[in-house]
């Protein structure tokens, strides 16, 4: 028995009629066509599947779709804004925080997760954001460099300096 859900996914409306137990991520990427959203494990231990349901920092691959029914789902392919990519996104491939990208999207949500929390975070703060989200490639250096230049970025700007 398929039931109708309604999202709001990067700002836009969407419904779908899904089976009960269909995972966010698979609707995410088979039904809705984002694929930035990856699945790497299933079991929430990656981060690669990682949206902000509702602002709050999840697992897609944990959530079902049908109890995210009513709710704002932001994915890696909403950071962008008219075909450019944030700050963030820019950052990242400035400081080479980008090796095979697998972990990227769900790097680059937990990083914008924390970053709307605070605005100056620590390093301890930055890795603690992102220890969720496993990387074989980069060694969490740059990526940690590329999130904490953002969050400098951010407080000039709205400084004005």
């Amino acid at each position: 028995m398929k039931v109708d859900v309604q999202l709001t996914i990067n700002g836009q409306p969407a419904q779908f009629r899904v089976e009960p137990t269909e995972r966010l991520v698979d609707t995410l990427r088979e039904r809705a066509g984002l694929t930035g959203t990856k699945e790497g494990c299933g079991v929430g231990e990656c981060g690669a599947c990682s949206v902000l349901l509702d602002g709050k920092l999840v697992s897609s691959c944990l959530v079902l779709t049908v109890a995210a029914h009513g709710c704002r789902v932001d994915t890696v392919e909403g950071l962008a804004r008219d075909g450019r990519l944030n700050d963030l996104q820019r950052a990242f491939i400035e400081e080479g925080a980008v090796q095979c990208g697998y972990c990227t999207p769900g790097m680059l949500m937990a990083a914008e997760y924390l970053l709307g929390r605070y605005a100056r975070p620590t390093t301890e703060q930055i890795r603690q954001a992102i220890s969720g989200n496993l990387c074989r490639c980069t060694g969490y250096r740059k990526i940690v460099s590329a999130i904490r230049k953002t969050a400098r970025q951010r407080a000039a700007r709205r400084t004005g300096r």
